[in-house]
């Protein structure tokens, strides 16, 4: 993941640590912290079945998802969670980016953040469109979180095809995270996988030659690694090229001010379960879900 879309990241994922949220979620009907990270990032898709978030999240046991969808959608509906989940944008920004969140750079961002979301082809990137269909705040700096929203799930979808192609399901792809220290120790239980399931998967991975006995990356691991990043990289330039060198240097010299605000406000613990790594720390990289 080179350095953009790690600032992309940085200035999308702190809503899912924000201290409003839990409050936002509640006042909007829904029951506890993973009921609103799995209604409000899917709500955009409007109000889909347990089986459609855990395919287009991929990295959850299904189990986990069960216990908050459909039950979310009885609660709330989309569009409520949905401004619930703006609202917690807004009101984190605000408190994070201080006096930068009304700022002349914050605007240019949204600008070609958004630029990007338009030229991005959405065919094949399920959360990637839905979320981008979304009607565009006025805000500059709503504007700028909701193009950065599209354009993390535009990688994400990539990454997932990516995994699917390597033959690396959800679970494996977590004990990767782990073996890599992108995630932390606790990440088991953050995606609802059981030890016996976790298990298995580490199995599976030393029967392929890529976990070493101690749990380990082998190199063949990592170059597996390299290569699902690789490609995962090569399928997220569209948005990016198309704002041209300039373009895509410029946004993320606007975005890097933002995300370090971002960051040293510890609006983002490090390793997080999302397995993104802090922007350059030139970690070994596993695409964030």
């Amino acid at each position: 993941m080179d350095e953009t879309w790690r600032l992309i990241e940085c200035c999308h994922a702190f809503v899912y640590f924000a201290p409003e949220a839990k409050a936002a979620y509640a006042d909007a009907g829904l029951k506890g912290f993973w009921m609103g990270y799995f209604a409000s990032r899917s709500a955009a898709l409007g109000a889909p079945a347990p089986e459609v978030v855990t395919a287009a999240f991929y990295n959850f046991a299904p189990r986990m998802v069960a216990r908050a969808i459909p039950d979310a959608w009885r609660y709330s509906s989309p569009e409520t969670v949905l401004a619930a989940r703006t609202a917690v944008a807004g009101r984190s920004l605000r408190r994070l980016l201080g006096d930068l969140v009304d700022s002349a750079g914050v605007a240019e961002a949204a600008d070609l953040a958004g630029r990007a979301v338009e030229a991005a082809p959405a065919t094949g990137r399920v959360l990637f469109a839905a979320h981008a269909a979304l009607p565009r705040p006025a805000e500059p700096h709503l504007a700028l979180w909701h193009a950065v929203t599209a354009l993390r799930e535009f990688r994400g979808d990539g990454h997932v095809a990516t995994l699917l192609a390597a033959g690396l399901d959800g679970c494996e792809a977590n004990v990767v995270a782990c073996a890599l220290g992108l995630a932390p120790p606790e990440q088991r239980g953050y995606r609802g996988w059981t030890e016996q399931e976790w298990t298995a998967a580490a199995d599976r991975l030393r029967d392929r030659g890529l976990l070493d006995a101690d749990g380990a990356l082998t190199a063949e691991g990592r170059a597996d690694r390299r290569a699902i990043e690789d490609v995962t990289d090569r399928l997220a330039r569209p948005p990016l090229d198309a704002l041209g060198r300039d373009g895509a240097a410029r946004l993320a010299d606007r975005l890097r001010p933002l995300a370090r605000r971002i960051v040293e406000a510890g609006a983002l613990p490090f390793p997080n379960a999302m397995a993104m790594p802090r922007p350059g720390d030139g970690a070994e990289d596993v695409a964030p879900s």
